[in-house]
């Protein structure tokens, strides 16, 4: 039964290939200088770790959550602070940053 498999593979001679065209870019010459001039003064990988673009991977994933969780809730904390002592319209107008008729009414 291998034998008429390897008869048949075997017999039948390859047909030629039909030569292929070749493949022409959908962009044009400045598009593609434009892209490579790009790429060539693009940053590199410290740059953007600096630039907080990508995570430093030298620092365990569980230990960045962590830090970046812990961040959140300190930024959380300073403006819930800053929030609770703005001075009032009142103050502001007394100091001259607001105008009396800018300053919002208190009506509960």
């Amino acid at each position: 039964m291998t034998d008429d498999i390897n008869m048949n593979t075997s017999s039948t001679p390859s047909a030629p290939r039909p030569a292929r065209q070749r493949r022409h870019s959908s962009f044009d010459d400045e598009t593609m200088h434009s892209l490579e001039k790009q790429l060539a003064h693009r940053p590199d990988k410290h740059e953007l770790i600096e630039r907080n673009i990508l995570k430093d991977d030298r620092v365990a994933p569980a230990l960045q959550a962590a830090r970046e969780q812990l961040e959140k809730s300190q930024l959380q904390d300073k403006l819930e602070h800053a929030i609770t002592n703005r001075p009032k319209p009142e103050e502001l107008v007394k100091e001259g940053i607001l105008l009396p008729d800018e300053a919002p009414t208190a009506s509960a």
